[in-house]
């Protein structure tokens, strides 16, 4: 059992329990991309 005191280092990875995947970058813009066109759809279809 570590000591209460001690501090404990470890690294993103192991914090994190595994990778990130990148996706986030792509499925981010894309998805308000969708948002916005289905907004002005119906918006436009109103009309």
């Amino acid at each position: 059992m570590a000591n209460e005191n001690e501090r404990i280092e470890v690294t993103t990875d192991e914090a994190r329990a595994g990778s990130t995947p990148h996706m986030t970058r792509y499925i981010l813009p894309m998805s308000l991309v969708l948002v916005v066109v289905i907004f002005a759809f119906i918006l436009f279809a109103r009309q």
